[in-house]
């Protein structure tokens, strides 16, 4: 840690002059998860990857993948340096591909986090909130849009707090589950594909309704869960300290530091993406995810009938222990 503050330190002198030639020539690959389009990503993407080459001297490429898995396997294999998750995706890129959090992602509007929604067609009568759509569970007949199994909130949040909460399973409730992105998946509900499907309130009410209002007036929302903390930007923790400093100091800077007309470029740069300036953060800020992930597997292995009694009782007090541990360590170092 010492070694990366005094990088920091130098980072921020060297800022101001010239980099050089070495740091010039440097790729940094940041990956961009598939929740939409590539072209919506990189409307938003774009513009902040341009700025942060500029203020680091490095080339910095967007690496995209189809789904959330080839981002992480990239990172895990070195092909990816830098991502922006979603937390429960972030706890994936942590455990297996050797990746840290560093920084956190603000809203424009300066609203604390996001929402997991659930949406239908507007002009749908008879589907007006999450009771109406467990009421048709009997019968399964609504075809179902779900998130990525590695979206926060496509897939963990609405499976947390819709269906572990009720004790049943989508594939219990609905005719057909189909996992995607948040943009098709409001897409596919937009146009009658799906009857209700899982996105997040960012997505339906910035990001579609600037990208296709038409499909946004098709669509209202039904459900929405508690809060979400904003997404995470992650880092591979093997990253050479000289090259975290610079990325840290570009990040948290952008916006922040520099002339005012610097100042207001990031900005508005920032508020294109739906992004307000960002801040640091740490991998302590997935550990109520972790918990949220814990609670939705006992919950799971309680209504496992492929399980005798003894590896229920083993397989929970093993959750238990860790829902404890991390209980333990969200008390003794709080998020900051």
């Amino acid at each position: 840690m010492k070694s990366l503050l005094h990088a920091v330190a130098a980072a921020a002198l060297s800022a101001a002059t010239a980099f050089p030639a070495l740091a010039e020539t440097k790729v940094i690959n940041w990956g961009l998860l598939a929740v939409e389009s590539q072209d919506n990503l990189m409307k938003r993407w774009a513009p902040v990857l341009e700025a942060l080459s500029e203020r680091t001297g490095y080339e910095i490429k967007p690496f995209f993948a189809t789904d959330y898995s080839g981002v992480i396997q990239a990172m895990r294999f070195g092909k990816v340096d830098v991502t922006h998750a979603g937390n429960k995706s972030g706890m994936t890129f942590v455990d297996r591909a050797n990746a840290e959090v560093f920084a956190q992602e603000t809203e424009a509007d300066g609203s604390a986090g996001y929402y997991s929604i659930l949406v239908t067609q507007a002009n749908n009568d008879e589907i007006n909130s999450l009771e109406d759509v467990l009421a048709t569970c009997k019968d399964q007949s609504l075809d179902f849009g779900f998130g990525d199994p590695q979206s926060t909130s496509g897939f963990l949040v609405p499976t947390t707090f819709i269906f572990a909460a009720n004790k049943i399973t989508p594939r219990d409730c609905f005719k057909t589950v189909l996992n995607a992105s948040h943009e098709a998946n409001l897409l596919a509900a937009a146009n009658g594909q799906v009857d209700v499907a899982t996105a997040h309130n960012v997505a339906l009410n910035q990001r579609l309704k600037a990208n296709n209002p038409d499909a946004h007036a098709k669509l209202k929302e039904i459900w929405r869960s508690p809060l979400i903390a904003p997404d995470p930007i992650l880092w591979r923790s093997d990253l050479e300290d000289e090259v975290k400093a610079k990325l840290y100091y570009a990040i948290l800077g952008m916006g922040r530091t520099g002339s005012p007309e610097q100042m207001k470029k990031d900005r508005e740069i920032l508020a294109n993406g739906g992004w307000g300036p960002f801040t640091p953060s740490s991998n302590l800020q997935l550990l109520p995810f972790r918990e949220m992930e814990a609670t939705k597997s006992i919950q799971q292995t309680q209504g496992d009938n492929t399980m005798s009694a003894d590896e229920k009782a083993e397989k929970i007090a093993e959750l238990e222990a860790e829902i404890e541990r991390i209980r333990e360590l969200a008390a003794a170092l709080p998020t900051m």
